[in-house]
C-alpha cells in the first residue's frame, strides 16, 4: 500500500530530523569556541543555528502532515500540505549543503585545522 509506504517514510524521516537536532545540541555542548569569541564562532553558531530551527520548524511540519495522514485526512488528491512540507524540507536539505561545506569542509581545507 502507498499511504503504509508513505508513513513509514515519513517517519523515518522524522525521527532523522529529531536526531539532526539531537546531535547539534550535543555539538554545541562540546564546541571548543563560543559565539563571542571569534568571527567564525559567530557565524558558526548563527549559520547552524539558524539552519537547526528551520529543521525543527521543518520536523514539525512533517509530523503534522503524519498526523493527517494517520487521519485519513490526506488523500492522493488532498495533500497540498504535505507537498508544501515536502519542499520545505528539500530547500533545508540543500541549505545544509552548502553549510557543511563552508562552515565545516573548507575551514579544515583552508586553515588545515
Amino acid at each position: 500500500n502507498k499511504m503504509d509506504n508513505a508513513k513509514f517514510m515519513l517517519i523515518l524521516t522524522i525521527i532523522l530530523g529529531f536526531a539532526f537536532t539531537c546531535l547539534q545540541v550535543y555539538e554545541y555542548s562540546e564546541a571548543q569556541f563560543t559565539f563571542d569569541g571569534t568571527l567564525y564562532g559567530s557565524a558558526f553558531f548563527m549559520a547552524t543555528g539558524f539552519h537547526g530551527a528551520h529543521v525543527v520548524i521543518g520536523t514539525i511540519f512533517l509530523a503534522v502532515c503524519l498526523i493527517r495522514m494517520y487521519a485519513n485526512n490526506m488523500t492522493a488528491e488532498k495533500h497540498l500540505g504535505f507537498e508544501f512540507a515536502a519542499w520545505y524540507w528539500h530547500f533545508v536539505d540543500v541549505v545544509w549543503l552548502f553549510l557543511f561545506a563552508f562552515v565545516y569542509v573548507l575551514p579544515h581545507l583552508v586553515l588545515g585545522h
